[in-house]
C-alpha cells in the first residue's frame, strides 16, 4: 500500500463519487454524489484502488436497507474501495 499521489487524488483528499457508480457489494445501491476522504491507496497504476471513508453527513443519510444489508454481511458501510475512474476531487 502506498500514500503517494495519483494525479490530484491522494491520501487525505476529499472526493465525490461520480454519477453511475454503484456499491461494489450491492449493484442496486448508487454511490453517486456521495462524498468521502481518501484514507489509503492500494496497488499500482493503472489498477490502483482508493479506500475511502464517507463523510458523516453521507453516513447519516444512507438508506436503512443498505445499512442492514452491510450489517448482515459484516461489511463496513462507512468505507468503500473504488477506482480512480469512479471518483473525482470534491
Amino acid at each position: 500500500m502506498s500514500n503517494s499521489f495519483t494525479g490530484k487524488l491522494a491520501v487525505g483528499s476529499r472526493v465525490r463519487v461520480k454519477d453511475g457508480v454503484a456499491s461494489p457489494d450491492f449493484a442496486d445501491v448508487s454511490f453517486a454524489g456521495w462524498t468521502a476522504t481518501i484514507m489509503e491507496l492500494s496497488g499500482k497504476k493503472p489498477n490502483q484502488k482508493f479506500i475511502i471513508e464517507f463523510d458523516d453527513a453521507v453516513v447519516a443519510a444512507m438508506p436503512p436497507a443498505y445499512l442492514q444489508r452491510c450489517e448482515e454481511q459484516r461489511l463496513l458501510y462507512t468505507m468503500a474501495c473504488l477506482t480512480a475512474d469512479q471518483i473525482e476531487a470534491a
